[in-house]
């Protein structure tokens, strides 16, 4: 079995007397894809953001590519990229000016076909001359996953990715995520609220709840250990638990 390309140890983050992620660990391997569920303010986000280096945590370890990353922050951000719904781009550029600047940050070469590339795959040729301002939601989320996708990560945080989508389009993403998987060993970390959309993509899954994880498997095991055959069935559950310390499975 590979080496895991993501390690996280003990991560806490605390704001004043809030704790909004409280000594999760786990750890993701080359290839894989891990669900990250879990109700809103669940801690989430939170998490996300300190993998990506956007908040320090309070306590814990975080380590990509066998590096740590308080000590190796830009060579490792250089291999991974986030896409989110909730995460707008400048918008007084234009699409594809805003895909330019993205990837001369990243030092990119071949970038106009690289742009034309990832153009073509999210389907914006029609709007890649538009203000980004002037985007639907739906297009907005385009433009953050070919951002995204434009510097060929070797791991992907992907927060909510096609929740403006509509169903064609969200399933071709789904579709091109689990094909770049397959032949570059893409890695992700994977949130959705869509039950079925973690089910298709998810290797394995992780709920949090009060910035605690709860249960952790593989959809089937969670579903079993949970006595349900839905994991939207599960995620109630879950969610409505007054107790947030349940063992994991």
């Amino acid at each position: 079995m590979s080496e895991p390309i993501v390690q996280v140890r003990n991560l806490t983050k605390r704001f004043g007397s809030f704790t909004a992620v409280d000594g999760v660990s786990f750890e993701i391997r080359k290839g894989e894809i891990l669900g990250l569920l879990g109700p809103n303010g669940a801690g989430k986000t939170t998490t996300i953001q300190m993998l990506l280096g956007l908040i320090t945590p309070t306590d814990g370890d975080i380590t990509m590519f066998g590096l740590p990353f308080d000590r190796h922050r830009e060579e490792i951000l250089g291999r991974v990229n986030f896409s989110s719904t909730y995460v707008s781009m400048p918008q007084a550029l234009t699409v594809e000016e805003n895909l330019w600047v993205v990837a001369r940050l990243y030092g990119l070469d071949r970038i106009a076909s690289r742009i034309d590339d990832v153009v073509k795959r999210f389907e914006m040729e029609e709007f890649r001359a538009k203000v980004t301002r002037k985007l639907s939601s739906g297009q907005m989320t385009r433009l953050s996953l070919a951002k995204a996708f434009l510097t060929e990560p070797q791991v992907l945080f992907l927060d909510e990715p096609t929740a403006s989508l509509d169903p064609d389009i969200a399933d071709k993403t789904r579709s091109l995520i689990k094909e770049i998987r397959r032949t570059a060993g893409l890695t992700v970390l994977y949130t959705s609220h869509n039950m079925r959309e973690m089910e298709e993509m998810s290797d394995r899954i992780i709920f949090l709840q009060r910035g605690r994880i709860v249960a952790e498997g593989t959809a089937e095991v969670i579903k079993a250990r949970y006595g349900e055959t839905d994991l939207e069935e599960v995620f109630l559950k879950l969610a409505r638990d007054p107790s947030p310390g349940a063992s994991r499975p």
